[in-house]
């Protein structure tokens, strides 16, 4: 074992998962059908396809999951034996409001949630929530065109406030939207369905779509704290966003200048979130682009005074950027995104950065002056069941101790105040971005193949008793 630094007592270690990545049970309950549930399965280098609707013979991972929706009490007896201080999972809209836009909500939902919720907490495990991760309702999609319409505002208002008035005794950490700002990859109709809803539109109007409906979905996150803060004021309100670091390519001046302007377009989310107003640069490069944006005097003042306690993402890589010349410095992610020559990559070709935990850190709290919470990061790989049911994934060690090493210097050495570490995912689950099962992040492993076939029997990895000695000697064993 590596000699880590001891994090503070009250530090949550812990997993994270997603509903629609583990729960199955897509039809059950009174679930209406989400955004997941008409993505079939992809591979890798193989994009996932997305129907009009649910095909009878479509493989569709997020119907089975890994079943958690009836599997859950042994796995949290699992996830207690690995010493989990905290669990991320998401509520999935569709079995509080199958549609989205009912006026009351399904009970059974509630109830499911409810027992989960209850069992968490039976278990000592601090129960993290976030309200929607890429599982919104299929339906909101195709009648009012996902959250390019103000009506989502009311709705997702209606479906956070019913959850929260439900869990709010039990559950005190909640997140909005998830990685909201994976939007910046607005040329790629997939972030922008997962994320935004957004579905058959003019491709040359894309980036404004994706500016507009990024800002009813801050509206509505600002709305969702005040209402929260209102139902009881201990509750802890978080931003989520994707943090991939986006170095110069070069000491070229133009590069750095570049890479400036790309983290600054990556995360002016993190800015309205965490300070309460649009940054000058964004505002003047939409009068620029002939972009218009209803931003109006109450959406400017609830942003202003409703600003998140604490922002919450996830880290997996870094990249590079080039200056492209242009004055204005446009960031188009899909073009301008260069590797480091310095790291290594995963299978799925995810550059390998674990100082850029620990200079991420110091970014965004030099920045935004918020606690933080790690409540991503991890390795997808092809791991090998042996006959005798062991898994030796010492690869994920390795990867898991650089990034955890990182960020105890961000904690202990550079004061940055943390919340917790809550790697993806604890358990095998379902790819969001492939839908394989193939791509594991587990310490724990689930027999079932991309087809959703096997025994779904669980086995202990070799890291998961690697990370209970880390929880264990709170981050000092590693």
């Amino acid at each position: 074992m590596v000699q880590g630094l001891r994090m503070p007592e009250d530090f949550l270690w812990g997993a994270a998962v997603a509903a629609h990545q583990l729960e199955g049970a897509w039809d059950v309950g009174g679930k209406g059908i989400s955004i997941a549930d008409v993505m079939l399965a992809g591979a890798n280098g193989k994009r996932r396809v997305v129907t009009d609707t649910v095909l009878p013979d479509g493989n569709y991972p997020s119907h089975r999951g890994i079943d958690f929706y009836h599997s859950y009490p042994r796995d949290f007896k699992l996830f207690k034996e690995l010493g989990l201080k905290a669990f991320r999972t998401s509520i999935a809209w569709t079995r509080i409001f199958p549609n989205g836009d009912e006026a009351e909500p399904n009970e059974e939902g509630l109830l499911f949630y409810d027992k989960m919720i209850d069992e968490m907490l039976a278990n000592g495990i601090e129960p993290v929530l976030t309200l929607s991760h890429f599982e919104m309702p299929y339906h909101l999609v195709t009648e009012y065109g996902g959250w390019r319409n103000r009506k989502l505002i009311d709705f997702f208002v209606r479906f956070a406030e019913t959850v929260i008035r439900r869990y709010g005794d039990r559950v005190k950490y909640w997140m909005t939207f998830n990685e909201i700002n994976n939007q910046t990859s607005w040329m790629d109709t997939h972030p922008m369905l997962q994320n935004s809803g957004l579905k058959d539109y003019d491709r040359d109007k894309a980036q404004e779509l994706m500016y507009l409906a990024s800002h009813h979905e801050l509206v509505a996150s600002a709305l969702v704290a005040k209402i929260a803060h209102e139902i009881n004021p201990d509750l802890m309100i978080g931003a989520m966003i994707a943090m991939n670091p986006v170095y110069p390519a070069s000491s070229n001046p133009e590069d750095i200048l570049m890479a400036q302007r790309a983290m600054q377009t990556r995360y002016y989310w993190g800015d309205v979130h965490a300070l309460g107003e649009y940054p000058n640069w964004l505002l003047n490069f939409w009068d620029h682009k002939g972009i218009k944006i209803d931003i109006t005097e109450e959406d400017k003042k609830l942003l202003r005074e409703n600003t998140v306690d604490y922002v919450a993402f996830s880290y997996y890589m870094s990249w590079t950027v080039k200056s492209t010349g242009d004055e204005w410095l446009e960031y188009d992610e899909s073009q301008n995104h260069g590797d480091n020559p310095f790291l290594k990559k995963t299978d799925w070709g995810w550059q390998i950065d674990p100082v850029g935990v620990r200079w991420a850190m110091n970014w965004m709290w030099d920045r935004w002056h918020k606690p933080l919470f790690i409540v991503e990061n991890g390795m997808g790989a092809y791991d090998v069941l042996e006959d005798d049911h062991t898994i030796h994934d010492e690869y994920r060690i390795a990867y898991l101790r650089d990034h955890i090493l990182s960020m105890e210097r961000g904690v202990v050495l550079d004061g940055i105040p943390l919340i917790g570490y809550l790697p993806w995912s604890g358990i095998d689950i379902v790819s969001a971005s492939t839908g394989e099962m193939a791509k594991r992040y587990g310490f724990i492993y689930v027999d079932l193949d991309d087809m959703g076939k096997g025994s779904g029997k669980r086995y202990k990895k070799d890291s998961f008793e690697w990370y209970q000695q880390v929880i264990s000697s709170n981050g000092e064993s590693l």
